[in-house]
């Protein structure tokens, strides 16, 4: 993420174009794209289904003997489906200094003072976080029993966000964990809130120009912040960023199947058209892409899968 320098403007949107970002020079997402649930491969499902509940306060929606659906209540009371938790008996856990694949998915929780009560409860259960001041959001980091990164973190509104020369103003500070905490009040944590969903995910590749070419120039996002060392982050819409992009893996080979890891992510467009429009420009750059009555399954070249899907199909 790039350091604050320099006097950027505050953000106007009254003109309808954004004073940041670079957008692909083709298919472009739709403002609305958004991502949707992840699937991890786990270890010990009963291991990973007590940590995902009793610390990020996520409930069970569906389950099988190996596999688990997680989410939380939608703002219309409908469950909304975050994390597929799939079984593969004894694997590995990832490695800490990550291969191609997952660094870490990001919770966004529907305000700052929900934050807070989750800063209150991890103290509450005894679970160590890291943290850190983003300006444009406010975020937590741990790490589920596999050693898969996790970000749980809040907004703040756009209209404190900065940019300087198109890009969009994030840093790494420190931050105020016990204003945060104050933010809370007097409300307790009873798992996540109504309208938590996934914020972004953030991706460890081997190569920043060819990660640039799959997810800016053939899929649509558009460049938000592109100065910081080793890092890229897209997004759809103005959003400070979908999907962090990162080459400080150690280890440039994909995870083996006995080792815990991302299966997938999926990406939720609003429409079939819009659906088929991001597949056929993938395709037209190269990359073989599996049709679904939803939508389509492509892998970016680190062999990472990303499930397009409609929304009505993916909140099916």
């Amino acid at each position: 993420m790039t350091p604050r320098h320099g006097a950027p403007g505050p953000l106007d949107r009254g003109s309808g174009a954004l004073p940041y970002g670079v957008p692909p020079p083709g298919h472009r997402l739709p403002p609305d794209t958004r991502p949707g649930r992840v699937r991890l491969r786990v270890g010990d499902l009963e291991r990973s289904l007590d940590y995902y509940g009793r610390v990020l306060g996520l409930r069970v929606i569906e389950r099988s003997a190996d596999h688990a659906s997680l989410g939380a209540d939608g703002v219309t009371g409908a469950p909304s489906v975050l994390v597929d938790l799939v079984e593969r008996r004894g694997a590995a856990s990832a490695p800490p200094r990550g291969r191609p694949g997952l660094y870490h998915f990001a919770v966004l929780l529907p305000d700052r003072a929900a934050l807070g009560r989750f800063v209150r409860h991890l103290a509450a259960v005894g679970e160590r976080a890291g943290s850190a001041d983003h300006l444009v959001s406010e975020a937590l980091y741990l790490r589920d029993p596999d050693g898969l990164g996790i970000e749980v973190y809040a907004d703040r509104p756009r209209t404190e966000w900065r940019w300087r020369d198109r890009q969009l103003l994030m840093a790494t500070e420190p931050l105020d964990v016990a204003d945060l905490a104050r933010a809370a009040g007097d409300g307790p944590w009873s798992g996540a809130p109504a309208g938590t969903r996934m914020g972004h995910v953030h991706l460890h590749v081997g190569d920043l120009g060819v990660a640039d070419a799959f997810y800016h120039q053939a899929l649509g996002f558009d460049r938000v912040v592109w100065s910081y060392p080793g890092a890229l982050f897209l997004s759809a819409g103005g959003y400070h960023h979908h999907l962090g992009l990162n080459t400080w893996s150690a280890l440039n080979v994909p995870p083996p199947e006995d080792e815990a890891q991302l299966l997938e992510w999926e990406l939720r467009v609003p429409s079939a058209d819009a659906a088929e429009s991001a597949l056929a420009s993938l395709e037209t750059a190269g990359h073989a892409a599996e049709r679904s009555a939803d939508g389509g399954l492509v892998r970016d070249p680190w062999g990472t899968a990303l499930r397009i899907r409609t929304e009505d199909a993916a909140s099916a």
